[in-house]
């Protein structure tokens, strides 16, 4: 595998993360818009991303396949809780 090969093979590892967690930040700033005014929605990107990056990195080491439907749905979890952290828990000012 030459290096554009292994380039697109990371990018198109990580591209379920990134458009779940730009999805669900960007749907939780348009719904919770007072709620999250003061959050930015870069900010949101960047965690629910990075969560869930992280995640299917682990889904990939503990189950050793990617792809795994049990890693996804991991993933959705631990966006929303990521999401939830930042702009709804409790004692955040």
């Amino acid at each position: 595998m030459d290096l554009t090969d292994a380039i697109w093979h990371i990018l198109n590892f990580l591209a379920p993360a990134v458009g779940t967690g730009v999805s669900a930040a960007s749907m939780a700033k348009l719904l919770w818009r007072s709620e999250l005014k003061a959050v930015r929605w870069l900010r949101l990107c960047a965690i629910a991303v990075g969560a869930a990056a992280t995640v299917l990195i682990g889904g990939l080491v503990l189950l050793g396949h990617d792809g795994r439907i049990a890693t996804y749905a991991a993933m959705v979890a631990v966006i929303a809780l990521s999401l939830w952290w930042v702009g709804f828990r409790p004692f955040r000012g």
